[in-house]
């Protein structure tokens, strides 16, 4: 605890970390203040009521609520949130790997050709919004939450506007956030929305633990949800190290250099490469039976009738978590075999005079790397998809619902990537304090444990 306060104290004594820090909790508090500004013409009321009668809250709209914080059943200017900029970020990034033209703008045109790109994500941004916006216009109206006295055109035609420039505003402060704040802004807004939920289940899980004497289970429940979040970590930060060496290293300059040969270094491949992509991928497809269900089905049609359907929308089901599993089994190896180019690993150690001990450059470098990555993609797609149903199991323990999410899921795993991200960023600047300040005045400022920190980087 003692080298936790002196550390915020280092934290505080910085003024460029303690102005970003400030600043980052600020953009986010004006997020959260817009996610209960509710849209002119709706009835907050029936919202209500209408989601306290949800009795699926597994669906596609319920994971939309979990990542903009409420906003989503609030009908707040926020109510989409963040979403479409992530689905227009994704869009971008899978057109990087099959069009020829975005994969130069990526890979090629340097700080230019990412200009572009994200000039391009915000156009097809304020496009997936409007498309969205209506969608969830007509999702109001069907719940009965407008008021009859606003004139049906006025009441779209503002929304529209109000809604995607919502998400315009949300998107601008995730990027202020990131130029800035600390941490990567879009991701703390999705983390925000997330965390603003947490609380409200542990108090609703603590109470119903307390009223049926089961003050231990909770205890054990809180145990296990310790034990999950530092698997993630651990699975998160895992790498596998490839030694290379390098084949002759010029030490010196002009008639004192000397070549250095049998230095070493390492290429850090992932565990996880994928990240939590798979989840969302296959997330998605599990969706899609019910959804498509309720187009389908006439008259009294119903998804609970069938008994397929009501299994494959049933997140607590043995079939809907079979399939999920192997989903995002199958998603981990597609996207890591998009995101690791062996090739490319092998040409850019040819390009500084570099190999793998024991493997000749070229062709077998490459056939290394790809089995290399092959064989640890496997525990890491398996761990990924035992997280993925990790709700599932607290449910089926009697977690309360909105407490078993955090279980894992994509809730989990973004929560954890994001908190060490930001952590990382917070780490990077109390180093580069503790190295000016040796400098340039001789003042260490930073943490005591510095020196040993930057000797394994």
């Amino acid at each position: 605890m003692k080298k936790l306060i002196t550390t915020l104290k280092n934290i505080w004594k910085i003024k460029e970390l303690r102005t970003r820090i400030l600043f980052t909790l600020g953009m986010l508090l004006v997020f959260r203040l817009g996610s209960y500004v509710v849209l002119p013409g709706v009835i907050p009321s029936v919202l209500e009521s209408a989601s306290q009668n949800n009795s699926t809250p597994n669906d596609l709209l319920g994971l939309i609520n979990v990542f903009t914080g409420g906003a989503f059943n609030n009908a707040a200017v926020f109510a989409l949130g963040i979403m479409p900029y992530i689905t227009a970020s994704i869009i971008i990034q899978l057109l990087g790997f099959a069009v020829p033209y975005f994969q130069r703008l990526q890979q090629k045109e340097g700080e230019s050709g990412r200009k572009k790109l994200n000039q391009i994500t915000r156009l097809l941004t304020v496009a997936i919004t409007l498309v969205q916006g209506g969608g969830y216009l007509t999702y109001i109206n069907s719940l009965g939450a407008i008021d009859p006295t606003i004139p049906m055109g006025v009441f779209w035609i503002s929304n529209i506007i109000i809604l995607a420039t919502g998400t315009v505003f949300a998107m601008w402060l995730g990027e202020r956030i990131t130029d800035r704040g600390i941490g990567n802004g879009v991701s703390l807004l999705i983390t925000v929305g997330i965390i603003a939920r947490l609380p409200q289940s542990i108090v609703f899980e603590f109470q119903s633990q307390l009223e049926n004497n089961g003050l231990l289970v909770f205890v054990l429940e809180m145990a296990v949800l310790f034990a999950v979040v530092m698997a993630v970590v651990l699975i998160v930060q895992g790498v596998r190290r490839i030694p290379i060496q390098f084949a002759k290293r010029m030490v010196g300059r002009g008639a004192n250099a000397m070549p250095a040969a049998g230095v070493r270094d390492y290429i850090p491949l992932k565990v996880n490469a994928s990240g939590v992509m798979p989840i969302i991928f296959a997330q998605a497809l599990m969706f899609l039976p019910a959804t498509i269900a309720q187009f389908v089905t006439s008259g009294g049609g119903d998804v609970a009738a069938n008994p397929v359907l009501r299994a494959l929308n049933d997140f607590t089901s043995a079939p809907y978590n079979i399939i999920y599993f192997i989903l995002v089994v199958l998603f981990t190896y597609v996207y890591t075999a998009l995101l690791v180019n062996p090739q490319q690993y092998a040409e850019y150690l040819k390009r500084q005079n570099a190999f793998i001990p024991g493997i000749k450059p070229g062709k077998p470098t490459a056939d290394f790397i790809d089995a290399v990555t092959t064989r640890i993609t496997l525990p890491g797609s398996v761990f990924l998809g035992m997280i993925a149903i990790m709700p599932a199991f607290a449910a089926a323990f009697g977690v309360n619902i909105s407490f078993a999410m955090f279980f894992g899921g994509t809730s989990l795993l973004i929560l954890v990537a994001v908190v060490l991200d930001t952590l990382q960023q917070i780490e990077s600047h109390l180093l580069m304090r503790r190295y000016d300040g040796l400098v340039k005045s001789g003042r260490i400022q930073g943490r005591s444990r510095v020196q040993g920190i930057g000797a394994n980087m």
